[in-house]
This record gives structure tokens, sequence and C-alpha cells, in this order.
């Protein structure tokens, strides 16, 4: 049971993200987002740790397409009790084990997974080294780490960032593409690679702002009020603003463990 932390995803923040990006998804890409991560990756029977799964859409994904066997961990209890509730659902509840977890050192033995992967969890996670080093740890010699997370420029934050971050009302802890690849060596992973996917979110974050202040707008207030649905119009407006102006960014990194078991 988890006991510090506050659960900061309510019902209406979750509806929200899932009429925008997908059920089951609390990131964007929805499927194509977990086939960016895990391209070229051997995963059939293989075991593969989600970090900060959310409802499950992403895990869910890598079960039925990929053949994986997947365990799920979050922070919020009700985010994994819907997680549960799809995979019963999904019929794939011998692939897919779901888990509230605490924050700190991962609840796993060594060299427990093949692959971890995380969607957008490592952006609200103050404590990036100290968490790869624990990916390293469950990972066996040769595993992969295989992520997508929201990230900043170099510049100090704006009057528009901050008010981005306002609107939101999570927790953010933002480092830039190469601070990820820097604390990913200094946790000891090697072939380490990255890419940035600014300019194609950009694309994506106008095309949902146009969605949601168009044609949506009718669907979430009747989902979520009309107070919630200004909310998140306003909430969308204001990312839009710091996606076009490059200082929040996004991008996809990948490390491998040795293949020879440290000494």
């Amino acid at each position: 049971m988890s006991t510090n932390h506050a659960d900061e995803y309510h019902d209406a923040m979750v509806a929200m993200l899932e009429l925008i990006w997908g059920e089951g998804f609390m990131a964007p890409g929805g499927p194509g987002n977990v086939e960016n991560m895990v391209s070229g990756l051997a995963l059939r029977d293989r075991e593969v740790l989600d970090i900060g799964c959310g409802i499950g859409g992403p895990a869910l994904v890598l079960a039925r397409d990929y053949g994986a066997r997947v365990t799920g961990i979050d922070l919020e209890r009700p985010l994994i009790e819907r997680a549960r509730r799809r995979a019963e659902q999904a019929g794939l509840g011998l692939r897919l084990e779901f888990r509230e977890v605490d924050r700190g050192a991962l609840p796993f033995a060594d060299a427990t997974f093949d692959c971890v992967m995380s969607s957008g969890a490592f952006t609200q996670t103050e404590d990036k080294l100290g968490m790869f080093r624990e990916c390293y740890r469950v990972l066996r010699p040769g595993g992969m780490l295989s992520c997508y997370d929201w990230m900043r420029s170099g510049a100090p934050y704006s009057a528009a960032m901050q008010e981005w971050f306002r609107l939101e009302g999570l927790t953010y802890a933002l480092a830039t593409l190469e601070a990820h690849a820097a604390l990913l060596g200094d946790a000891g992973f090697v072939n380490i690679t990255t890419r940035d996917a600014s300019d194609w979110y950009r694309r994506e974050v106008a095309r949902e702002y146009e969605q949601i202040r168009g044609p949506m707008f009718s669907s979430m207030q009747s989902l979520l009020g009309e107070a919630q649905a200004r909310h998140f119009l306003e909430n969308w407006r204001a990312m839009l603003a710091v996606c076009e102006s490059g200082e929040m960014r996004q991008g996809y990194y990948r490390a491998q463990r040795p293949a020879v078991a440290d000494a």
C-alpha cells in the first residue's frame, strides 16, 4: 500500500486524458508511442516492467501485440484499480500484473526484467539518477531501458511555463534531453541513444487544441461539466504556447545494461 504519495490524477483529469489520447492512455501517441519505445526489441515472452503504468493502456498493448509479460507499477491506487479491470476485460490477466508501489527503491529483486519502459512517468521524478540506478539494478545483463518523457529547454522557466504548471496542477521535475543521457551514463548504462520528438508533439498538441476547442468541446462538457471543460481548454492553450516556443520539449531515450554481469 502506498503511504507517502498524494493522488494527483483525479477522475476528471483521467477522463479528459483518455478522451484526447485514447482509451487507457495518459500520455500522447497511443499505441504508436508504444511502438516507438519498443521498436526493434524482442519482447515475446520476456519480462517487462512498465514504470508509471497509469490506467494500463501501454502495458495492454505490450502484452496483446508484442507477447510480453508485463508488470505495471504506479503510485496511485485508483489508477492501478482501473488498469486491473482493463486487463481482466481484455482477457490478459496471465500476462499483466499491476501493483501499487511507494516512492523510492523498486520492490523487485536484482536482475528481474528483460526490459524496463516508462511513458511520461520520469517527467515527474525528481531523483532521476536514483531512478535510473534502480532501473539498472532490476534489469538483467543486456536488458534495455526505453522511455518517452516531457522535457525542458536549458533556459529558466518563463511566465508562460509557470502558468502551464499552474493549470496542470501536477508535480513536474523536467530536465533536458542531454541531462537524461548524462545521468544514464552515470547510472552505468551503455549504448545510450536519444531522439528529440519536440517537432512531432508540437504538431500533435496544435491538433489536440483545435479538437478540444472545436468538435470535442461538447463531449468534454457532458463528461466533465462546464467549469472543468473550460479549465482543460485553457490548460491545452497554455501547453500549446510552451511547446510552440520550444520551452517544453519531448524526447525518447534508450540505454542498455552491459551484457556482461557486473563484477
